[in-house]
């Protein structure tokens, strides 16, 4: 369908049309990510050895690359229905006011009470955690959308949700403590006085801000103490998490299909990779078998730019080194990033599965400042009217910054990014934009090198 008539501004699919299955991008990739290893005999892990901090299944389905679809539960299939599937809009509005001839679409992730794509997973781990007949799970949050999802899918399932919240998005974002709090989670800042390796983090930076690295240290601690009735479940970077939100790039190719198109670009922002991973699977997989010659782009904070900036190395997933190592891009489990608004964004590494394609050159990647993103961001509100949030704009921005080079060139290409949340708890963030009080952090070098002395002195990261 060529002609703009034909093309509806929101397109919906059935309840009946909604994906039963997840699919494992690990399944299409030439070649595998690198596994996860014991930081002690540097060892892949098994499912045995993953099981004392995740739930079993969770566990399956981090270390299988090769299953290419994966059921979804009834039970889950449940919950989706209740908000899913989303919407594929295309953006009429924003191409005029950027006077290009590119076709913008975007696939709405916010229309559920956690304002973001993370429900879709939370709602799997919750659900697999009860299966095992635990009492509750711990995990930690940035900007508190993943927080606010798991603590909705643990109310619904009937367990316990202890949440340790980056310090200073607990500090910006209150009333997100507060919903989690509607969900009755335990919302702790972190780093916190409650956990050995919180008080070890505060010894050392007694002022620190958090990050998700640190609260990631606190929420393993946790569970691995609770005498086997919790486990440990992460919103973004792990395979298991992509799995889950890949929900979103399937429901997004049915959409385009019934609309007779296919993007030419897909745009995302990154910052752990769940919301990038999720939407480009599909897109990503015809790139790899040589069916389409789609460009993807990972857009990242240039304060926390693993990807732009990093390294490809063995890491810890987290300050305490507590975790496994994962070979990803990163910028060192030590480094800190600033306290920016974009919460979700501000994690040192990248899903494994991305840093892979990355490497390998099947994915590009660009950082932009703060008050860029958020000038983008305002422009976008005004003309779609959804505030996004701040993770969301960094797509946004990536997608105008596309769109305007259509307009240089004529070309009218077909873009598609995802919109992973609304911003109606980031009002302080709009407010210092709008202000003028907004500032732009972008480490320096020698900011970098902090964090990649922290890199774990290993064989496999001899000569990085």
């Amino acid at each position: 369908m060529n002609s703009q008539k034909h093309i509806p501004h929101r397109l919906y699919l059935t309840e009946d049309q909604m994906p039963r299955q997840w699919f494992n991008l690990r399944s299409a990739m030439k070649e595998q990510p690198d596994p996860l290893i014991h930081p002690g005999t540097l060892q892949p892990l098994g499912v045995a050895d993953l099981a004392p901090i995740f739930c079993e299944e969770l566990a399956k389905q981090e270390l299988d690359g090769a299953t290419a679809y994966v059921d979804i539960p009834e039970e889950v299939l449940e919950v989706y229905r209740m908000y899913r599937p989303s919407p594929i809009i295309r953006a009429y509005a924003l191409e005029k006011a950027l006077g290009t001839p590119a076709k913008i679409y975007y696939k709405f992730e916010g229309n559920n009470t956690s304002g973001s794509h993370k429900l879709n997973s939370a709602v799997a781990q919750a659900y697999y955690a009860k299966q095992q007949g635990l009492t509750g799970v711990t995990t930690e949050t940035g900007a508190g959308q993943w927080g606010t999802a798991l603590s909705e899918a643990c109310s619904y399932f009937g367990l316990s949700c202890d949440v340790y919240m980056v310090k200073c998005s607990y500090e910006q974002k209150p009333f997100r403590k507060a919903v989690m709090g509607v969900f009755d989670a335990q919302v702790t800042p972190s780093p916190s006085n409650t956990t050995q390796a919180g008080r070890a983090i505060l010894a050392e930076h007694p002022d620190t801000t958090g990050s998700l690295g640190c609260a990631i240290s606190e929420a393993v601690e946790a569970a691995v103490g609770s005498g086997g009735k919790k486990r440990y479940v992460l919103g973004s970077v792990l395979n298991q998490v992509l799995l889950h939100q890949s929900i979103i790039g399937l429901e997004s190719k049915l959409a385009m299909d019934q609309l007779g198109e296919y993007p030419d670009v897909v745009v995302g922002c990154a910052g752990g990779g769940s919301n990038l991973g999720g939407l480009i699977a599909p897109f990503m997989a015809d790139k790899l078998a040589g069916r389409k010659d789609v460009r993807i782009v990972a857009v990242e904070p240039a304060s926390c730019p693993s990807l732009t900036r990093g390294k490809y190395a063995y890491d810890f997933c987290d300050t305490g080194k507590v975790t496994p190592l994962a070979r990803m891009y990163t910028l060192g489990s030590g480094f800190i990033p600033s306290p920016s608004h974009a919460g979700g964004l501000r994690y040192h590494g990248m899903s494994p599965i991305l840093s892979k394609l990355y490497h390998d050159g099947y994915l590009e990647a660009v950082s932009y400042r703060q008050t860029e993103i958020f000038e983008a961001a305002v422009l976008f509100a005004k003309r779609e009217t959804i505030l996004p949030a701040p993770e969301s704009a960094h797509a946004i921005k990536g997608a105008i910054d596309e769109a305007l080079r259509c307009r240089e060139s004529g070309e009218a290409k077909t873009i598609l990014f995802g919109l992973t949340g609304t911003g109606y708890f980031d009002m302080t963030a709009y407010e210092a934009y709008l202000n003028g009080t907004m500032s732009d952090y972008v480490p320096t070098d020698a900011d970098l090198q902090k964090g990649f002395d922290s890199l774990p002195d290993i064989p496999q990261n001899r000569g990085i």
